[in-house]
């Protein structure tokens, strides 16, 4: 039991039986004598509280309350694992609030929990530093493009959105109802009723240029519409339309392979010679491909015949770039 939670304990006995004597409260809460005399002085001292010993009574009781701040203990206490989720949580907000996309707003977030780790342990810049949290590879996006959405996503409205197409190096205008922000390998995704096509579409908020919100209602549609339309495909980049690819990977990259999870409808099997053969669905091949080509000759592309193929094409231009120069 840490301190915290004694000196709530120490509170309540005293509250519900009014005088608790010094042996009764050693008895509760399996203490020493020294221990329990620094839970007393700490509630006195550190918040204010108005504890007394009855002489008559034989036993300790809340009197007339102190002059200054009143008496009270923070509602919450913690285990050793809620405090770590909290350093977990603490160091997630703080990257989030450093990107600048919740700015101002998360402020007020972050020095609440730290003032609830000081309160449960001690100092919680010295926790703090027992976790640490590495995004990388995360695009920027612009904060008041992000509130923007997030405003017509909470208000269920529309909006204009200027949206730079990096496949096709197009940059087009579109009113769209925003239906769900998705937050993937650390980067932002708008799933939205894009009007212009009259579908449903998923867009980068990295490429989002420029946001305005509209006084139109936005179109509602399930979420559960959402999914079915978008699919269970590899990654980001989904659809209905869905194939699967079969990759049979080595003994040495099957020792990482079988424990990762690609996709939630993934199928493993183990192989002679200590291979893993894995087979996911996709739809568009993508991010899939960045995937495999990460495993380089460690992985090998059984089907479809189309994946295998462009795979082959991939490491091939590679191996061109880096022929006579080695």
């Amino acid at each position: 039991m840490s301190q915290f939670e004694r000196l709530h304990r120490i509170k309540n006995l005293i509250e519900a039986r009014r005088v608790v004597s010094f042996g009764d409260l050693m008895d509760e809460l399996e203490v020493s004598r020294a221990t329990l005399k620094r839970d007393l002085v700490k509630l006195r001292d550190s918040f204010n509280a108005p504890l007394a010993f009855d002489r008559d009574a034989g036993g300790y009781r809340f009197g007339t309350p102190n002059s200054g701040p009143s008496f009270e203990l923070p509602g919450l206490w913690f285990s050793p694992e809620e405090i770590l989720a909290l350093m977990s949580m603490y160091q997630m907000l703080e990257g989030t609030d450093e990107s600048g996309l919740l700015g101002r707003h998360i402020k007020p977030l972050m020095t609440r929990l730290q003032a609830l780790l000081d309160a449960a342990d001690g100092s919680s810049n010295e926790i703090l530093k027992r976790v640490k949290l590495i995004s990388v590879q995360r695009r920027r996006v612009e904060p008041k493009v992000f509130e923007t959405i997030g405003a017509a996503l909470v208000k269920r409205l529309r909006l204009v959105i200027r949206y730079y197409g990096r496949a096709k190096d197009r940059h087009t205008e579109r009113e769209v109802s925003p239906l769900r922000l998705v937050n993937y390998k650390g980067n932002w995704y708008l799933d939205a009723w894009c009007h212009q096509s009259d579908g449903i579409r998923m867009f980068s908020l990295d490429s989002i240029e420029a946001a305005k919100l509209t006084d139109q209602k936005a179109k509602e549609v399930s979420l559960k519409t959402v999914d079915e339309e978008l699919g269970g495909g590899y990654g980001i980049y989904r659809g209905k339309d869905l194939q699967w690819a079969t990759l049979v990977f080595n003994k040495d990259a099957a020792k990482w392979v079988r424990s990762e999870n690609w996709n939630e409808r993934q199928k493993g099997r183990e192989l002679d010679g200590g291979k893993y053969e894995l087979k996911v669905p996709y739809s568009d091949p993508a991010e899939l491909e960045l995937e495999i080509l990460r495993h380089g000759e460690n992985v090998e592309v059984m089907a479809p015949a189309a994946l295998r193929t462009q795979i082959a094409k991939r490491l091939a231009d590679a191996a061109k770039v880096y022929a006579g120069r080695a």
